[in-house]
């Protein structure tokens, strides 16, 4: 059975850095592209960066040059750092494994806040 777990996330201010985790277990999880995805109040859950399995990384335009994805295979883990936060960064974020929607159930989150 696979899981994801989503940790790291909290509250913080606008210009601020958070490192979120995510830790999969009940899969063969070197072999998959990861992506973070992340879903605002009423709108729908998008892609926010993604790490294949050689570790070529992806990013949306509104993270370029923030936000950083990386994997580490031996733990089954991967990571989000971001930094120089903003408002509209605000979403309750989710990992999982591919880039166009999850393959897996998903995770419980973890909720991100940008606020002053």
């Amino acid at each position: 059975q696979v899981q994801l777990v989503e940790s790291g996330g909290g509250l913080v201010q606008p210009g601020g850095s958070l490192r979120l985790s995510c830790a999969a277990s009940g899969m063969a999880f070197s072999i998959f592209t990861m992506g973070w995805y992340r879903q605002a109040p009423g709108t729908q859950r998008g892609l926010v960066a993604s790490i294949t399995s050689g570790s070529s990384t992806n990013y949306a335009d509104s993270v370029k040059g923030r936000f950083a994805i990386s994997r580490d295979n031996a733990k089954k883990m991967v990571y989000l750092q971001m930094n120089s936060l903003k408002p509209e960064d605000t979403a309750i974020y989710y990992c999982n494994a591919g880039d166009r929607g999850g393959v897996f159930p998903w995770g419980q989150g973890t909720q991100v806040t940008v606020s002053s």
